[in-house]
């Protein structure tokens, strides 16, 4: 089965011009078109191969075109509807596995005689912290579900992203905190999974732009 290479291109030079959205046959990329110049070291979410590409010269056929000429960047607009819900379940689950640590790890701390999770400003932060994710997951359902149904989903898909993005940094965060000194140990995942929840406020449109976009779907609503 062929396997091919999605990229946007400008099909001329005006600076306004709107991009393309195009196919690149993997069978036809050559080692002075297409080149893999490095991977790229990131600070979380390591598990995935992050590289940058150079395309020299680089000539693909008008068959290979998705969509039609000038469309391209609102076809890519429209597929955010569908995958910021996806990304945004992805923070819920950062932010649980973070959660889970922080709270076993409270039951079986002792200091002064009784676990941590007994004092009031760590038992406080788990309850804040499981009271986010369950927001959070059903802000991802309500979008899905509409998505699945047909629905127009852009105001549901960046409030789940949004807010998904923005516990799942806290609930690191937090989480790092109850662990105190050993948080920061490599020796324990919580480090890491306040690294990969970073991320997550960054691609498929920043936190800010999730902010933008419900502003303006307050705003200026779209039928």
């Amino acid at each position: 089965m062929d396997s091919a290479l999605a990229a946007e291109i400008r099909t001329t030079p005006q600076p306004h011009d709107v991009r393309l959205v195009v196919d690149l046959p993997l069978w036809s990329r050559r080692r002075e078109v297409v080149i893999v110049d490095r991977h790229l070291d990131k600070m979380g979410q390591r598990s995935t191969d992050t590289s940058a590409l150079s395309f020299t010269d680089v000539r693909v056929p008008a068959e290979n075109r998705l969509g039609e000429e000038g469309e391209g960047f609102k076809i890519a607009m429209k597929t955010l509807d569908f995958t910021r819900p996806g990304t945004a379940i992805g923070a819920v689950g950062v932010a649980r596995a973070a959660f889970e640590y922080a709270a076993q790890y409270s039951k079986e701390r002792v200091q002064f005689g009784m676990p941590i999770a007994m004092n009031q400003g760590v038992n406080f932060m788990i309850a804040d912290m499981a009271t986010k994710i369950e927001a959070a997951r059903l802000l991802c359902w309500q979008a899905a579900w509409m998505t699945d149904n047909g629905l127009r989903a852009t105001l549901e898909s960046s409030y789940a992203k949004r807010f998904a993005a923005d516990i799942c940094m806290e609930v690191t965060t937090d989480a790092v905190q109850v662990l105190g000194g050993y948080g920061y140990m490599k020796e324990y995942p919580v480090e890491k999974l306040m690294r990969d929840a970073k991320l997550f406020q960054i691609y498929e449109g920043t936190s800010q732009i999730q902010r933008l976009v419900i502003a303006r779907e307050i705003f200026t609503p779209k039928d």
